[in-house]
């Protein structure tokens, strides 16, 4: 049991609302990583899989590599976002309706939409997502998941110092 005043004052900050939701959503995304891989053989990627459901609506080769598995991904994606749903119904009441606030931010539309992009050109150019290479690459002790997720966090919290000390606000 930890007693140090510092420690537990850390963990509050850090973890405002207890840390049993971000274990249990740990969990949670490991085993559907678990499931995904014992099912198919295949590494789970938000990324990969996002970019197979493109392929419903594109042409362009890139997506075309994925029609044959193209199904089970969709239903793989809609799953996240229904889990999400799902979990906003039952933990903040109708999430629709009455809790919008769950659903809105006060971050600017251009903003999102920039750093949409550069999520979209980073997981091209790194191969993958957080998800794949972190859940996925890093528990298989891959070596460039682990570069990769290492290259991730140190350039996001560089740049969250960075937006800190220049003051911009949402």
């Amino acid at each position: 049991m930890v007693s140090d005043p510092l420690v537990l004052q850390t963990a509050a900050e850090l973890f405002p609302n207890g840390i049993s939701r971000y274990a249990i959503g740990g969990l949670l995304v490991g085993l559907g990583a678990t499931i995904i891989y014992l099912g198919t053989g295949i590494s789970a990627g938000a990324s990969t899989f996002l970019e197979s459901t493109l392929s419903y609506v594109s042409g362009q080769s890139r997506f075309q590599q994925y029609v044959r598995s193209r199904d089970w991904r969709f239903v793989f994606t809609l799953g996240i976002i229904l889990g999400a749903s799902v979990y906003a119904f039952i933990f903040q009441g109708e999430p629709w309706a009455l809790q919008a606030s769950a659903w809105t931010t006060d971050v600017q539309p251009w903003r999102l939409l920039v750093g949409g992009v550069f999520v979209g050109v980073g997981t091209r150019v790194g191969k993958g997502c957080t998800s794949g290479h972190g859940v996925c690459g890093v528990g298989s002790a891959s070596k460039t998941s682990i570069a990769g997720v290492a290259t991730f966090l140190l350039v996001a919290i560089a740049t969250a110092q960075l937006v800190a000390a220049l003051g911009v606000s949402p």
